[in-house]
């Protein structure tokens, strides 16, 4: 059994990580669905920064419609499938961007910001508790059954 000071802990590091990936999703999915500046009041204008990577000005309606519902699921109670793919979304949308930058040889002031909301959603995802989780990734160990002596997983899935 697990001890309670490392539960806790746990539990700290979640809500830390999962507090600086809505921070940046709700920050970033309302300066973009607006067209303000990239480090809230700021920095360049985001319409500037996604034409100079040779995206179209639309684009930042879509991602950031999509980065508040984002937020949204990762911080109300239940949904672990739509917990997942926000999770998902999250990470591909910002290492897309740190890619973009990268190859077109543009970094922004948020490009080490962006750095650190990656690994954070990686904690996050990873730390999250077991009522956030969709299922076990890797279970413990295969049973044999007694009557049949087939082999089958030893967790259980949550749908």
């Amino acid at each position: 059994m697990k001890s309670h000071s490392t539960t806790n802990l746990k539990l700290i590091g979640y809500w830390t990580a999962t507090s600086i990936v809505a921070f940046e999703l709700v920050v970033g999915g309302v300066t973009d669905v607006v067209h303000g500046r990239e480090v809230l009041v700021v920095g360049d204008p985001v319409v500037q920064v996604i034409t100079q990577l040779g995206y179209p000005v639309y684009l930042l309606t879509i991602l950031g419609v999509w980065k508040l519902l984002g937020a949204i699921a990762l911080l109300i109670p239940r949904f672990p499938r739509l917990k997942e793919w926000a999770y998902a979304g999250t990470f591909f949308e910002i290492t897309g961007a740190l890619a973009s930058h990268v190859a077109s040889g543009q970094y922004s002031t948020g490009f080490i910001w962006a750095i650190i909301v990656a690994i954070a959603t990686l904690v996050s995802w990873a730390l999250r508790p077991p009522s956030r989780v969709l299922g076990i990734i890797f279970p413990a160990r295969a049973e044999t059954s007694a009557h049949d002596g087939s082999s089958r997983l030893s967790s259980t899935r949550v749908s």
